[in-house]
């Protein structure tokens, strides 16, 4: 869910006078840790409470991010696709695009993370999960065994 759905839904319980707190139990319940933080909730419930019509993002001061293009963060994935163990100083050779440039890509656009040198789905299903246990499981067994 994005933070402008996440944001109406705050701008209606607000409206009817519903609790910062509660609307973040709310959240918790149905979207688990990717809901907003309490803090979030509650600023966001006292922007409305005091007039804010908008839930977008209001223009932000300095210059516009302009090397997160769609052709970038295509580049960036089929590189990570062909190479999961890539680090981000060789995607810089490759794209000559900045460290953290490509950061941005990888964690916010692709929605993926390092973990252990490999680059995987920050949230994955419960079927996921339980599909890489299995996985481990089969694998532990036949490097116990010597095969």
């Amino acid at each position: 869910m994005d933070k402008e759905n996440y944001r109406f839904y705050i701008k209606v319980c607000a409206t009817l006078g519903i609790s910062p707190t509660i609307i973040r139990d709310e959240l918790t319940t149905v979207f688990g840790y990717e809901a907003p933080s309490c803090a979030t909730v509650a600023r966001w419930a006292q922007w409305f409470r005091e007039g804010r019509e908008e839930i977008e993002d209001e223009a932000r001061p300095g210059r516009p991010v302009t090397e997160t293009t769609d052709e970038h963060i295509e580049q960036i994935c089929d590189a990570i696709n062909d190479g999961p163990y890539v680090i981000i100083e060789e995607l810089q050779e490759n794209t000559g695009l900045s460290h953290e440039t490509i950061h941005r890509i990888i964690s916010d656009h692709l929605k993926l993370k390092k973990l252990t040198t490999r680059y995987i789905p920050k949230y994955l299903t419960a079927s996921q999960r339980a599909e890489r246990v299995r996985t481990y499981k089969e694998n532990l067994a036949k490097f116990e065994q010597g095969t």
